[in-house]
């Protein structure tokens, strides 16, 4: 059986052993462009007024936008015309309204990151931002579900209108994307940062994939989330081809359970056996260009192998012959009578152990 998994910006076809085992999502297309998509959600939100009629609430507002960087494969370029004009129809001037790239402890975004995520239109003409770990920073009112001080970037607390947009995918310590982690760590101190990265955290039994409940990464996030007082929340669900199959708008935490819910029952199949061998892919540019972002999908694909197993991930090397040499080694361990799990889609598809699913 042949499976097409995506490499950078291309997809390798490799034939497999008949009796493999491949794991994808089930997203249906898209039932209207991206553009409709967002606006229908944005128009008729959970749990909360319009994008539009909350915003003229505060008709002297200035508009901070948090977007997340590069290592998200978010289509701004699609949909943000659309979402930024229905912001301007209130009454706000465009040099009022800030995109803020939420990128934790990332490096900034270049200026080709930029015109790839939001594309020329918008660069040229809204003031973009990249967060700074270790910059200004404001220390909320309260502390965080550990205790500990949480502080955020201080253009974003002392905006007048908050907006997040989120990316909600399957996550190997937060359970899922999207959401709270916008604000930490994407918009957290260095301080913050770390103590959520720690090993406290992510040595915990629940902070895996698909768990939310009492898992300390979702609930430290959660809390310094609701200390931020975000005024709206875009969440948004891709499929493979990075094209948006469902959007969620309104209030921060009943858009994130929202979309939480529908990448579960679309996105985290459960593991029928576990094989000798899993090969995963790492979603194409731009997951697979680092490599701390491909390790997610190694880490979705081990409820999939057998204990000595064996894990390949696909990530971008720079290598001209990538399928070629692939395909060898799979006919090889295939000639070894191991067995296979392919998850073409890692890390959008993430199968979870059959207790967890």
């Amino acid at each position: 059986m042949k499976a097409e998994i995506r490499y950078h910006h291309t997809l390798l076809d490799i034939e497999f052993p008949d009796t493999s085992r491949i794991y994808c999502s089930s997203h249906k297309s898209p039932a209207a462009v991206k553009s409709e998509l967002v606006l229908q959600a944005i128009r008729n939100p959970i749990c909360s007024e319009s994008l539009v009629d909350s915003i003229k609430k505060k008709p002297r507002s200035n508009v901070m936008i948090a977007v997340s960087d590069i290592t998200r494969p978010i289509p701004y370029r699609t949909f943000l015309p659309a979402l930024l004009s229905e912001i301007e129809s209130t009454g706000i001037d465009r040099k009022h309204i800030t995109l803020l790239i939420a990128a934790g402890m990332h490096r900034p975004s270049t200026k080709e990151e930029r015109a790839f995520m939001f594309g020329d239109e918008i660069t040229g003409r809204y003031k973009i931002l990249d967060h700074d770990a270790e910059g200004d920073m404001v220390t909320l009112s309260g502390t965080s579900y550990s205790g500990a001080p949480a502080k955020l970037n201080r253009d974003f607390a002392k905006a007048d209108y908050k907006i997040v947009i989120g990316l909600v995918e399957p996550h190997f310590m937060a359970g899922f994307s999207g959401g709270r982690k916008t604000l930490c760590p994407g918009l957290s101190s260095m301080e913050t940062i770390k103590h959520f990265h720690g090993y406290e955290f992510l040595s915990h039994p629940k902070a895996g994939i698909a768990l939310l409940e009492g898992n300390p990464c979702h609930e430290e996030a959660l809390s310094v989330a609701r200390l931020a007082c975000v005024d709206f929340s875009l969440q948004l669900v891709v499929n493979h081809e990075k094209r948006i199959v469902r959007a969620f708008g309104g209030d921060l935490f009943g858009t994130h359970t929202l979309a939480c819910d529908y990448v579960k029952g679309k996105a985290c199949p459960v593991v029928e056996a576990e094989a000798d061998v899993v090969v995963t892919g790492c979603g194409g540019y731009p997951l697979d260009a680092t490599f701390y972002q491909c390790t997610k999908a190694l880490v979705t694909a081990l409820p999939c192998v057998r204990k000595g197993g064996l894990g390949v991930k696909i990530m971008e090397t720079g290598l001209e012959r990538i399928a070629g040499e692939l395909q060898k080694t799979v006919d090889d361990l295939a000639r070894k009578q191991c067995s296979f799990a392919v998850i073409p889609e890692g890390p959008y598809c993430a199968p979870l152990s059959k207790g967890l699913g």
